[in-house]
């Protein structure tokens, strides 16, 4: 899948939208920033393996300028809006590179827990804090994540995300809803143990 028609803003930028699972062309435009949506930065293994090289959202920025990993690619794991950045452009650089560095921080030791059930509960926890929408029951997670998109997030298989999520449902810690999208349980998620 490939980006649709430029939007032009009134100071100059292109604004390009990506669909879901579509890749940014990181090759033709070596730094973006996104500027709203969710993608996933990653590369592949000599054996096929996928490692995610991290989550990245509303003001951030991605591309191959910003990484030693080759291959190196930008999906879009939610409809996404991006402006390819020039690198001579003036822009704040530092501080949104700081920003950077928390959020892989943040990534780090989300996947540093031993337990995958663990990883997950911590996982949807930054969900609901960054993207989740308050509701009644607790906070919406309105990603439309697949469980395979969870698994290589924390380098396991879609077999374990789907078993934990099914474990979490019947605990009362989310409930799921249509459309992958996910209630997490405020009151629950502080009292599960492993």
């Amino acid at each position: 899948m490939t980006f649709s028609i430029p939007i032009q803003l009134d100071s100059g930028e292109i604004t390009l939208r990506f669909e879901k699972g579509s890749f940014l062309p990181v090759k033709k435009y070596p730094l973006w920033q996104i500027r709203s949506g969710l993608v996933k930065t990653s590369t592949v293994l000599e054996d096929g393996t996928v490692v995610v090289l991290g989550l990245w959202e509303k003001n951030n920025l991605v591309g191959r300028v910003l990484s030693k990993a080759d291959p190196y690619q930008v999906e879009c794991l939610t409809q996404v809006t991006a402006v390819p950045i020039k690198l001579e452009n003036n822009i704040q650089f530092t501080e949104l590179l700081l920003q950077q560095i928390k959020e892989i921080e943040e990534l780090t030791i989300i996947r540093s827990h031993k337990k995958i059930d663990l990883m997950l509960l911590k996982l949807l926890a930054w969900f609901a804090e960054k993207h989740g929408s308050l509701t009644e029951n607790g906070h919406l997670i309105d990603l439309r994540l697949t469980h395979q998109d969870l698994a290589d997030i924390l380098g396991t298989t879609r077999v374990t995300i789907t078993r934990a999520l099914g474990y979490f449902e019947q605990q009362g810690i989310i409930t799921r809803l249509p459309l992958h999208r996910i209630v997490l349980h405020k009151d629950q998620t502080w009292h599960y143990q492993i």
